[in-house]
């Protein structure tokens, strides 16, 4: 590639930057989301913000990781690498060089459930930019000198990862918990996967995968709802009108068991699995409320106060409601030394366990509502990108246009009983307990999934 195109990338990108730190929205300013229909029938939530000359996109379609057939395991992961290498009748290095004389930035990743995608381009360059992610979504070339490229890569870090404890202990982690479901695959794959993946492989898993009735898109910046609408067709219109997905199960966490990985490590790492709610109940926020005063984001959880705040036996501990599309747990999760590791584990069983029987406190509730409601527009509405991420995330979980309005008397509405209720139906179950570390005593006789007795 050229020293010019590369200094334009430089400007470009060092423009970018100047503007995003600029389009960071203030926590009162409104942020007004406007439902659009395409002429084409695309449908987008829009986001207009004049503050700065850039206009952000992010879209997701529903299927990712769990898409990959056995055997071919990583085939996902793979697609994301290539939609900048080359598309239309612009091979890898002439797409690049276009990309950079656009200005713009672009995007794509896996998760279990979903492909997404975005792009940060400049106002004035907006037709230019759109032009080139339509080729992208539309018409990814998948040819074989990326394909090795991008897959040397990808081995390369698999091999590096393989070196590291915790990869180890997390695969026996998600095949503990999930057995033979898609979850439990390696979503990244194996030498061995990637190895028999062809292009023709990655151009059925995009047709498959890319239609408009998957699709999910936020748009913010310096655009108008008819200048967006003209952009999703633009970019979407020529997509199959419906996916070819293949059906995945629910599946609920395989709890009651011990797992202990052996490793020379100095500290233990703990992670301990609970039953969770759907992302839609209507008990969510009850459920979501109990999980930050166990182990939120503040020090005043009981867990930091506890484990960390009066015995210093971690620099941290966390509790989250872990939601995927088709599972749901509430995880906690820490490290310690390894020969305080049954010390910790005890702690923490304690508080859970008084957690599950008595509840918060209404001060503890009370502090929990105020930050919950108070960080979300901080965490989620701070930048273009975030607000597109917060905007095609409530549209796949069909939360509603109008969530964000509603989402404080959603808060203040959950009673203590409430919470109490939430905390005696996932903290009363037998979790999955995994231990990462060396073995000591109490843990050398332990063998792997060893199921837990009931109290």
């Amino acid at each position: 590639m050229t020293t010019l195109p590369l200094f334009r990338r430089s400007l470009a990108l060092l423009t970018l930057a100047c503007a995003s730190l600029l389009l960071a929205l203030p926590a009162q300013a409104k942020v007004v989301f406007q439902d659009i229909t395409s002429s084409q029938g695309i449908k987008a939530w829009l986001v207009e913000d004049y503050a700065v000359p850039i206009v952000t996109i992010r879209f997701a379609f529903d299927g990712g990781t769990t898409q990959d057939p056995a055997g071919k395991e990583g085939l996902t992961n793979l697609l994301t690498t290539l939609f900048d290498e080359g598309a239309g009748d612009m091979d890898s290095d002439s797409f690049q060089i276009a990309l950079d004389n656009a200005g713009a930035e672009m995007s794509f990743a896996a998760d279990p459930d979903s492909i997404r995608g975005s792009m940060r381009m400049l106002a004035d360059q907006r037709d230019k930019a759109v032009g080139l992610l339509k080729l992208a979504i539309a018409s990814p070339r998948f040819d074989a000198d990326p394909i090795n490229r991008m897959r040397s890569q990808l081995v390369s870090g698999i091999v590096a990862a393989a070196q590291d404890p915790g990869t180890a202990a997390q695969r026996q982690w998600a095949t503990a918990l999930y057995g033979e479901h898609p979850y439990a695959r390696r979503s990244e794959g194996t030498p061995e996967t990637l190895a028999g993946i062809t292009a023709e492989d990655l151009r059925q898993l995009h047709q498959a995968l890319f239609a408009r009735a998957n699709l999910h898109v936020g748009i913010v910046g310096a655009i108008d709802a008819k200048a967006a609408g003209e952009m999703l067709d633009t970019l979407f219109a020529s997509l199959p009108a419906t996916p070819d997905l293949v059906t995945i199960p629910d599946v609920s966490p395989k709890l009651g068991q011990d797992l202990h990985v052996d490793y020379a490590l100095p500290q233990t790492s703990i992670f301990m699995a609970f039953p969770g709610l759907e992302r839609t109940d209507p008990n969510y926020f009850a459920a979501y409320l109990m999980t930050q005063i166990l182990g939120g984001d503040t020090f005043q959880s009981r867990l930091t106060d506890a484990v960390r705040v009066k015995r210093g036996l971690t620099y941290g501990i966390s509790a989250n409601l872990d939601n995927l599309r088709y599972t749901q747990s509430l995880v906690i999760a820490t490290s310690t030394r390894a020969d305080r590791a049954a010390e910790t584990l005890g702690v923490i069983e304690q508080v859970v366990a008084k957690m599950a029987a008595d509840g918060p406190t209404a001060e503890e509730l009370a502090n929990a509502k105020k930050y919950t409601i108070g960080s979300y527009p901080i965490n989620e509405l701070n930048s273009s990108s975030s607000i597109a991420n917060t905007l095609v995330g409530l549209q796949m979980w069909d939360l509603g246009i109008d969530y964000i309005d509603r989402r404080a008397d959603l808060i203040n509405a959950v009673s203590i009983e409430d919470v109490r209720a939430m905390a005696a139906k996932l903290l009363t179950a037998q979790p999955a307990i995994l231990q990462m570390g060396p073995a000591t005593a109490s843990t050398a006789a332990e063998t792997l999934a060893k199921p837990r007795s009931d109290p």
